[in-house]
């Protein structure tokens, strides 16, 4: 198995990267602002479960299609941003909230939520390619399995992530408490983030 030393360099490039703002945070906050903690962590359930989908891929090398065939990651790329639209789409037409009735119950169920951090995170082809790039680098032929390395390297990069958005869904839910009232502009935040996000992944092809 890898060593002590070789985790700790993946872990302090985990955190490193895991801490700068992006896309999958983005989606946990305004997901814990606007439904509540319980729907934060979810979301990022989901995400991580994705995170496990993609390194399984690298391990079976099949991440490796995105680049020998630029049509299938410019399919799955559109299909993603397709997705992201039509959340945009629901998140804008859903009514307002209450805040005397909705606190702490989340507008979908949880495997909903669950459902939608995993397929925006599977619908990415970009972070099958940031498996690709970053695991092989810190991967051991010497030290066994190479499959059971690049799995055991996305449950570090996993806890860490649960570390850092953990602090992010906890603080994002408490203001929720203190701003939403009888009001949609949850939704319309909401459904900007789903909707900002589908234009970055259709219109930033750069792999």
């Amino acid at each position: 198995m890898l060593d002590f030393s070789t985790l700790a360099l993946f872990s302090v490039a985990c955190l490193a990267l895991t801490a700068t703002p992006g896309p999958d945070m983005l989606l946990i906050a305004s997901r814990s602002a606007t439904q509540g903690k319980g729907s934060g962590f979810a979301t990022l359930a989901g995400i991580q479960a994705g995170t496990y989908c993609h390194a399984l891929a690298a391990a079976l090398g099949l991440s490796q299609l995105f680049l020998a065939v630029p049509v299938a990651y410019d399919a799955v790329r559109y299909a993603g941003a397709a997705y992201l639209l039509f959340l945009a789409w629901k998140a804008f037409r859903s009514p307002g909230t209450s805040l005397v009735t909705t606190i702490g119950l989340p507008r979908y169920s949880i495997v909903t939520v669950f459902r939608q951090g995993l397929l925006t995170n599977l619908l990415n082809p970009k972070m099958a390619l940031f498996v690709l790039a970053l695991f092989p680098q810190f991967v051991r032929p010497e030290a066994g399995s190479v499959a059971l390395q690049i799995m055991l390297l996305a449950t570090v990069l996993n806890a860490i992530g649960l570390a850092v958005n953990g602090a992010v869904i906890v603080t994002a839910s408490r203001l929720r408490r203190a701003v939403i009232g009888q009001s949609r502009w949850p939704q319309y935040f909401l459904g900007t983030v789903f909707g900002g996000l589908a234009a970055k992944l259709a219109f930033d092809s750069g792999r």
